[in-house]
């Protein structure tokens, strides 16, 4: 039989090192406070499960988190689909292709707080460009300060813009691995378009569209900096999403036992989707 040689592992603990050293005080700090109560001054008082318990029955939390899901569940429908479409309409060889893959890397480039900047003075509705436009050229009755409707189409909109390059070029990476092999004998066969993309291409994308999909879904589900600073949760609460209401109770309210349960509850979901999505995606590999 063939022995595997393990020792690559050797180069790889380090890094593993550093990362669990890294992740794990600032979880046990976390996890401390979310079992104690303290009024200042380095005094803790032992408070047991009851933030968690407090958190799971409160109103305001189902309410955040029901916009959580909202919000990357319409960031999935949309870029995943929109991605692949893009991608399957790129060139494959050529002068065009270095050019299309840097202007479809550009928005992921800028700052996340830049990227909420930019788009609050874009759709403004009376000095931004597209709130102007939408306004006084379309007559359209916009205004994402004081329309909740708006706010969230505005916010989709700008997710949407920013990281439908991550499935671009994920999707675009998986496409030009697919040998000419297969589209030479789909030709032969007189397959169609949609035959050829149902049979050859969505397969051979399958592992990359899988980690587009989970790093979409974290990244959405945990997204802060540009809803925050695009509307601020508002108008009224219509925006606050489950990070932004988790900042406030921290931060704005100071309540570190609540915020530290609901924190946990916070990462709990996410893993747990996240394993939902990848066990679902990948059983026919394990099978």
């Amino acid at each position: 039989m063939k022995t595997e040689n393990q020792k690559a592992w050797l180069f790889v603990l380090p890094v593993l090192a550093l990362v669990a050293f890294n992740a794990l005080i600032p979880m046990m700090t976390v996890v401390n406070y979310s079992v104690q109560e303290t009024f200042g001054d380095n005094v803790f008082f032992w408070q047991g499960l009851d933030w968690f318990q407090q958190i799971l029955r409160s109103e305001r939390f189902h309410d955040a988190l029901g916009r959580q899901f909202l919000f990357t569940f319409l960031i999935l429908v949309i870029e995943v689909p929109l991605g692949i479409a893009i991608a399957l309409s790129m060139p494959r060889k050529g002068f065009w292709v270095p050019v299309c893959l840097v202007l479809m890397a550009l928005p992921m480039l800028i700052p996340w707080n830049v990227v909420g900047a930019m788009w609050n003075i874009f759709t403004l509705p009376d000095i931004g460009l597209l709130g102007y436009a939408l306004n006084h050229v379309l007559g359209i009755n916009y205004d994402m300060t004081q329309d909740p409707v708006a706010a969230w189409v505005t916010i989709v909109t700008m997710d949407v813009w920013h990281w439908t390059s991550l499935v671009v070029l994920l999707s675009y990476a998986g496409l030009v691995s697919i040998p000419d092999a297969y589209y030479q004998a789909a030709k032969i066969d007189g397959a169609s378009n949609w035959a050829v993309f149902r049979f050859i291409q969505l397969p051979k994308m399958k592992t990359v569209l899988t980690i587009a999909i989970l790093l979409r879904f974290m990244d959405s589900f945990n997204i802060y900096t540009e809803p925050f600073v695009l509307t601020g949760g508002g108008p009224g609460n219509s925006t606050t999403l489950l990070s932004i209401d988790l900042v406030k109770i921290a931060l704005g309210q100071f309540d570190l036992g609540p915020a530290a349960a609901m924190s946990l509850i916070y990462f709990a979901i996410t893993l747990l989707v996240s394993w939902l999505f990848y066990t679902l995606m990948t059983k026919d590999d394990l099978n």
